[in-house]
């Protein structure tokens, strides 16, 4: 067996584990990246830009229902969805080119293969043995599938984007982002589509304005929802890709195409062997750091989905980068603040998020806040058949009336809510809002002037 020492290991070649070998390899220390699968990890492959690029196909779906209104005479000759895939696909094999090019520019060694502790700093990849003065676990997560008779028969948020054909009828399971966007992006692009939910709405994470409008939006666009109920058998019928779902509300579908089993993800850890390097983990595998990112192991660190803290990309990165520049960089105190995470949901409309829900406000302050809302429709469905609303909600505390929470649904919330996440991480107050001039005729002006 061969030995090799690196000053840095990352375990994981996702977006988190290349940006801090590439930020470590930038301070002049030498590192290596253990990846077995495809470089740039669930964002680059089966996340985050593939399904970018199917809500952007989604929305063109939209907009053709809108054309009429604004005087376009446009008449749909179908869908081609393999023809969709396979430019996808495409473009995510050149982002995983990108990442290995990265990778040989800055010196930074690509084992491929599994890494597997045998003890604290070292693991073994085939017959490789690799040793590190600082190792970083960063394997992300997986999606979950349940023990429902049956549930091998569905597919994960992975299988999603391997179908070569569009579904004709697709159940999906799930109330979380991953089941409202993938649901959303199905039905635009010609799925009957079916929501069964365990609780009452979707997003239940979410402030409740998002959870009550998105649910309206959905079914505005013919997503049928089951609310309290779950998934209770699957069985293949005789037709190829034909299946038979029961429902614990005591119905049950037949001629379903697809299941899309949306319920969570779980950390990515069950092949390293943790306990052969006495990493703590807790109960569901997510691995416990300090705020520095440290593990119970001197030495060896964690970031990003495995951690089960804040599971987005660039939480991931910014939590990386910042644990090199505090390893190699000589920033002793650098780290990330997991406090006024930003998000965005990628479903129709698109939604926008930053602080603390309005129940999290009043849990914690009590009589002490102050919300704001309004509730219109965008300019843009002036002339639209299919109109949605626009929702937005701001959360104050104290007499200042400073800002602790934004969250918008509607068109182009996506992007103004970067923005405005910088002004209410920097303290804004609702005053300093009211200050600022609006930009009109647009939907983010409602946010500076809500009285």
């Amino acid at each position: 067996m061969t030995e090799h020492h690196f000053d840095f290991l990352a375990i994981g070649g996702g977006s988190g584990g290349i940006a801090a070998a590439v930020r470590a390899a930038s301070h002049g220390a030498r590192a290596a990246v253990v990846e077995p699968g495809r470089l740039g990890g669930t964002c680059v492959n089966v996340g985050c830009v593939p399904k970018k690029l199917m809500w952007y196909a989604a929305s063109l779906g939209h907009a053709l229902d809108d054309y009429a209104g604004y005087g376009f005479d446009v008449s749909r000759r179908g869908f081609d969805w393999p023809r969709l895939k396979q430019a996808r696909d495409a473009y995510v094999e050149r982002l995983n080119g990108i990442y290995a090019r990265r990778l040989e520019t800055e010196g930074i060694e690509h084992y491929r293969g599994p890494a597997r502790f045998v003890g604290a700093r070292t693991v073994t990849v085939g017959d490789t043995r690799l040793t590190a003065d600082h190792l970083t676990i960063a394997t992300g997560g997986l999606p979950i599938v349940p023990p429902t008779p049956g549930a091998e028969l569905g597919i994960t948020s992975d299988g999603f984007f391997e179908l070569g054909e569009l579904p004709g009828r697709v159940v999906v399971a799930g109330s979380g982002y991953i089941a409202v966007e993938l649901a959303g992006v199905l039905r635009a692009l010609g799925s009957e589509v079916t929501m069964v939910v365990r609780r009452d709405r979707v997003l239940r994470a979410f402030d409740e304005l998002i959870g009550t409008e998105l649910m309206n939006a959905l079914k505005a666009d013919g997503i049928e929802i089951r609310t309290e109920a779950e998934l209770e058998k699957i069985e293949g019928e005789g037709s190829h890709n034909t299946l038979a779902v029961r429902i614990s509300d005591g119905t049950s579908m037949g001629a379903v195409n697809s299941v899309l089993w949306a319920i969570g993800r779980k950390p990515n850890v069950e092949d390293l062997d943790l306990p052969a390097a006495g990493v703590e983990t807790v109960r569901g595998g997510a691995i416990v750091t300090d705020e520095f990112q440290r593990t119970s192991v001197e030495g060896v660190y964690a970031i990003g989905d495995v951690t089960g803290r804040a599971a987005l990309t660039p939480v991931a990165i910014a939590a990386g980068r910042r644990l090199a520049d505090r390893l190699f960089g000589g920033e002793a105190d650098r780290k990330l603040s997991y406090d006024c995470i930003p998000s965005v949901i990628f479903t129709h409309p698109p939604i926008g998020t930053v602080g603390v829900t309005e129940a999290q406000a009043r849990a914690e302050h009590g009589d002490a806040i102050r919300v704001y809302r309004t509730r219109f429709n965008s300019m843009y469905h002036a002339f639209s058949d299919h109109p949605r609303a626009t929702a937005m909600k701001l959360v104050t505390v104290g007499e200042e009336e400073r800002v602790v929470g934004c969250h918008v649904i509607g068109e182009g919330a996506d992007e103004m809510m970067q923005g405005f996440a910088v002004a209410v991480r920097m303290g804004a107050r609702k005053r300093d809002l009211d200050d600022t001039v609006a930009i009109h005729p647009t939907s983010a002006e409602e946010l500076v002037t809500m009285r």
